[in-house]
């Protein structure tokens, strides 16, 4: 029986795959899901290097991309990345540099770098430019409202666009602008996320979109690692599930076999929303990073400064995480829900689609016996 979003944007399961790692995005897609490229720490460059290996990995099945255009943000929009980093408090630096020597790592090695503009609408439009020039089938703004231009160029292109949400009055805003898909996420998800429950929140917005005359279809996701909970919000109305964090302790994805350990082994009570990565609120695994900002009692920058500042350490803290160093390894962080405690091993991206698939049938297999 053909889904609502498998007609929209041509896959065969309304499972979406959102990834930092094109080797996700092409291995979900494969088998049957819907990769979702996360591009937002991309130049056009990079993105169209990434976008070409999906196209000749993904056997002709379809993906999408998701990119970041805040509406707000603490610096002017033609700012070069040297000048922002410039406006960063010296204590800031001085903090981090600290982190590191504890750690035996060099100080210096995770200095932060200009080269480039924060994200802002230009780049936001050039990489939409560079993504309309491959055969992509969904695009999504991940932080605050869609913008005109990104509404304008998805119907241009006849290519649907969908927005993620955390609250009732923020998908409403998002009907007004004219999207034609909601992602509501709850705040058990990883990364950016807001406070009300996924159980909660879908059918509140679910039900306001309704309310609102529209018909707008709506995702499920925060904290769905199964397809038992993703059944679950189908039968509550949503359209399928955004899915992030489960993906994260596959072979195939980014993190390194350190974090894909620590995530294996935490539990749902293991994470942390907190301002000390971006400068908003994001769910992370709670580690010594987060002990030390709360100690220290300083105050996250706003974004994009506090991205800036802490990027280049967790990245050379991941390196020597990597390296053996027990002190980095303690430290290592990454965006992660709190549905981990339902993640027991390191499962590949192909094998947790069809593990969604059975699991999703066995759910209402299960509920229309209960029924009889």
């Amino acid at each position: 029986m053909p889904f609502r979003m498998t007609e929209m944007v041509g896959c065969e399961f309304p499972l979406f795959a959102f990834s930092h790692c094109r080797d996700v995005v092409a291995a979900a897609s494969r088998a049957g899901g819907f990769g979702v490229l996360g591009a937002v720490s991309y130049t056009p460059e990079q993105l169209e290097h990434e976008l070409a290996w999906i196209d000749d990995n993904v056997d002709g099945k379809p993906y999408g991309i998701d990119v970041l255009i805040p509406e707000t943000q603490a610096v002017g929009r033609t700012v070069s990345g040297d000048e922002i980093i410039a406006q960063i408090p010296p204590q800031y630096r001085d903090f981090t540099r600290a982190i590191l020597r504890d750690a035996g790592i060099g100080a210096d090695e995770g200095a932060p770098h200009g080269g480039s503009q924060a994200p802002n609408t230009s780049l936001g439009q050039e990489l939409l430019e560079v993504s309309f020039n491959h055969p992509v089938r969904l695009i999504a703004n991940a932080l605050g409202t869609a913008p005109p231009e990104m509404i304008a160029a998805g119907k241009k292109h006849g290519i649907p666009v969908a927005a993620l949400v955390g609250a009732r009055e923020h998908a409403l805003k998002q009907v007004a602008a004219g999207v034609d898909i909601i992602v509501a996420q709850g705040s058990e998800g990883g990364g950016h996320c807001g406070e009300v429950a996924t159980v909660v929140l879908v059918p509140e917005v679910i039900a306001a979109i309704e309310q609102a005359g529209a018909d707008i279809p709506v995702l499920a996701a925060g904290g769905i690692m199964t397809g038992r909970q993703m059944a679950g919000m189908m039968a509550m109305g949503a359209a399928g599930a955004w899915c992030g964090s489960v993906w994260l302790a596959s072979p195939e994805a980014e993190t390194s076999e350190v974090f894909r350990q620590k995530m294996v082994e935490a539990g749902s009570r293991d994470t942390i929303r907190s301002k000390h990565r971006t400068g908003k609120y994001s769910r992370q695994l709670r580690t010594s990073w987060h002990d030390r900002w709360e100690k220290a009692g300083l105050a996250a920058l706003p974004m994009p400064l506090m991205s800036l500042l802490v990027e280049p350490v967790l990245r050379t803290i991941d390196q020597a995480a990597v390296g053996g160093n027990a002190a980095a390894q303690d430290l290592a962080t990454y965006w992660v829900g709190q549905g981990l405690g339902l993640v027991n091993d390191q499962r590949g991206t192909a094998t947790i689609v069809q593990d969604f698939k059975q699991d999703f049938v066995a759910a209402f297999e299960n509920l229309a016996a209960n029924l009889d």
